[in-house]
């Protein structure tokens, strides 16, 4: 044979897999000599193509790869880029843009495990294997189809504060049924502790109500009041809860409720600080099954309770909280050009910024189970600018001091408060979080002032002030409420902030890694009410995209029996980590009753903590197989010069 011929031979025997590589616009570039790992990877034997590109995610980047699939350059794709969480769904609906099947594509993160964490020769190296690793593994990639379940049209929200009652209502209006579960006999939440919203003015129960008689009214909500969800099974599109519905008896709750007339109860009367009446209270404990396609978590926010003895607080009865004494004004006629509270009248007041936010190791005491609130609250400060710049322009005889670490007034209009708030003559006193200010008991030269706020003003280059002040509001930040059942029930991750966690913040916001359970509002991060309503419509649109088309189609990533081999141990399903993902099923076999493991594909995770057990190895993961680790494990093993 020529040499020629077998220069042909060798060409036409080299692999289809295209490999294509990302300068990330220097985030890899600058640390990966991306075109000599390009030249690398181009020598390997499955390998027929191999591009580079400043941004693989940007149309021109996704239009390399689509090309060399349509002429048959290519039938394997490996994209080496950031990490597969940010833009794997992206190259994969390039893909199948492409006629391609989406699951022969297999991704090289050489971001965050290689050009953040390496420099110089060995980045490059480190690279250059790993790129190889991933074509090894795209040769014996087989294409894959997505799994259909079938979908039912109906949704549950749990919580019924604003960003539960924004999704029932957006997810009704698209003609979805929806179960609304609230465990307090009102609707509107957190919000309905609110007299009226800043920077806008508008007032609280106006927003409520009119959300609320919206709800009450649609045929296509259910609202279960005074209720939980008890016991949770099931996947995305065929869901199943019990719900139960308890009377409310010797509560704060049941005490309002029972100031209302029953006509009141029907037609959904507004309660100051409780919010509108269900209507729909239950006499007896009863047990209710529902069956959902999707489930909306909606379940809020709790204001931060200071601790005891924290800046005063539970030491002296004038140390109160910024949602208390919001309240509290709601309630208060206004008389005179002085507040009053208790029929006491405040002729100075001091509010302190981010108590239960922002909290430092080491300088700020934990909690009671060990947690400190290390994330801003984002929403003290406007809250806390608009109240001070309220009590100056209705009680001028009131001087406020506003002690602050930092002012953070974002979003559109919140700027305003804190101006607002100077040109009404509010004090601004600045301290450092290791120096923060004492509240301590009123001085004897200070005119019966019952509290002194002992502070240390940077502003004045280090000035220490003696403020004798007749009140003391703590701006307290939110936490999110427990909801240890449901994460337990539903196996829900949740961040170190003890909010629930989003698969991604930017890509998939509203998601949680178990298909079909979706975040909206405040359950997922502080947000003011604006953004919980942008949230809970987000998650709304999602849940309706998701039950649309009467069935979910899933990633196809799951555990495969091969019952040829499978001798029905059940140590597979032992190992599981979802639950009815893997079951013993009786099958005839030769002519004999035997078990056999079955899997569930919509509950089965992927995980392989099946496959590491099964000693026939009788059960792989589809797109994960142990002959494709192999291959990356050789790859990886291989003299630099193979590779």
């Amino acid at each position: 044979m020529t040499q020629e011929k077998k220069d042909n031979a060798s060409k036409d025997a080299k692999g289809k897999v295209g490999v294509y590589i990302c300068y990330c616009g220097g985030n890899i570039s600058d640390h990966v000599d991306v075109e000599q790992v390009r030249d690398r990877v181009e020598q390997l034997p499955e390998v027929a193509v191999a591009r580079t590109n400043m941004f693989m995610c940007s149309d021109p980047g996704q239009a390399l790869i689509m090309d060399d699939l349509k002429n048959g350059t290519v039938d394997r794709v490996v994209v080496a880029s950031c990490a597969p969480s940010l833009h794997e769904t992206t190259f994969r609906a390039a893909i199948a843009r492409a006629g391609g099947n989406p699951y022969i594509y297999d991704h090289a993160n050489i971001r965050e495990q290689v050009s953040w964490v390496h420099h110089g020769d060995k980045a490059t190296d480190k690279a250059t294997r790993l790129v190889s690793m991933a074509a090894a593994k795209a040769e014996q990639l087989k294409p894959l189809e997505p799994i259909r379940v079938e979908a039912r049209r109906h949704a549950t929200v749990i919580g019924g504060g604003v960003a539960g009652l924004k999704a029932a209502k957006e997810l009704a209006d698209r003609g979805i049924r929806v179960v609304l579960v609230e465990k307090s006999p009102f609707l509107g939440g957190q919000l309905a502790n609110l007299d009226r919203l800043a920077p806008t003015g508008e007032k609280a129960a106006d927003l409520i109500q009119a959300l609320c008689r919206q709800v009450l009214n649609h045929r296509l909500i259910t609202i279960h009041a005074c209720a939980t969800v008890t016991a949770f099974d099931g996947y995305v599109g065929n869901f199943n809860l019990e719900i139960t519905r308890q009377a409310p008896t010797g509560t704060t709750d049941a005490n309002k409720l029972g100031r209302l007339r029953p006509a009141d109860r029907v037609a959904g009367k507004y309660v100051p600080a409780a919010g509108v009446a269900t209507g729909n209270v239950p006499t007896t404990s009863e047990t209710i099954a529902v069956e959902t396609g999707v489930v909306v978590l909606a379940t809020g926010f709790k204001p931060y309770r200071p601790q005891p003895r924290e800046y005063g607080f539970g030491n002296f009865k004038e140390v109160i909280t910024l949602p208390d004494l919001i309240q509290r004004m709601a309630e208060e006629k206004h008389l005179g050009n002085m507040l009053s509270l208790d029929g006491r009248p405040i002729r100075s007041m001091a509010m302190i910024h981010c108590v239960g936010s922002r909290q430092i190791p080491g300088i700020h005491p934990e909690s009671p189970d060990g947690h400190l609130n290390e994330y801003c609250s984002r929403t003290c400060c406007s809250a806390t600018l608009n109240a001070a710049s309220t009590i100056r322009r209705r009680y001028p005889g009131t001087r406020v001091y506003e002690c602050y670490r930092d002012i953070r007034t974002y979003g559109r209009g919140a700027e305003d408060l804190y101006e607002q708030a100077g040109r009404n003559q509010v004090v601004f006193l600045r301290f450092e979080a290791e120096d923060a200010p004492q509240v301590v008991s009123g001085q004897p030269n200070q005119h019966d002032y019952p509290l002194t706020v002992k502070i240390k003003d940077t502003l004045t280059f280090d000035e220490e002030l003696d403020v004798p002040v007749d009140l003391v509001v703590l701006a307290t930040g939110i936490e999110a409420n427990p909801v240890h059942d449901l994460v337990e029930m539903m196996k829900l991750p949740v961040g170190m902030d003890r909010f629930l966690l989003e698969v991604h913040p930017k890509l998939r916001p509203v998601e949680l890694p178990i298909a079909g359970i979706l975040l909206a509002g405040t359950c997922q991060a502080p947000m003011d009410v604006g953004e919980a309503c942008n949230a809970a419509g987000a998650a709304a649109v999602k849940a309706a995209a998701l039950l649309g088309k009467g069935a979910v189609e899933l990633d196809p990533f799951v555990a495969e029996v091969d019952l040829s081999k499978c001798q029905g141990h059940g140590s597979c399903v032992e190992a599981c980590l979802s639950d009815g993902a893997l079951t013993m099923v009786e099958m005839s076999v030769d002519g004999k009753t035997v078990k056999r493991a079955q899997v569930t594909p919509a509950l089965c995770l992927g995980c392989g903590a099946c496959t590491s057990v099964c000693p026939e190895n009788a059960i792989e993961v589809a797109g994960w197989t142990l002959k494709q680790y192999e291959a990356m494990v050789d790859r990886i093993m291989a003299e630099p010069e193979a590779v």
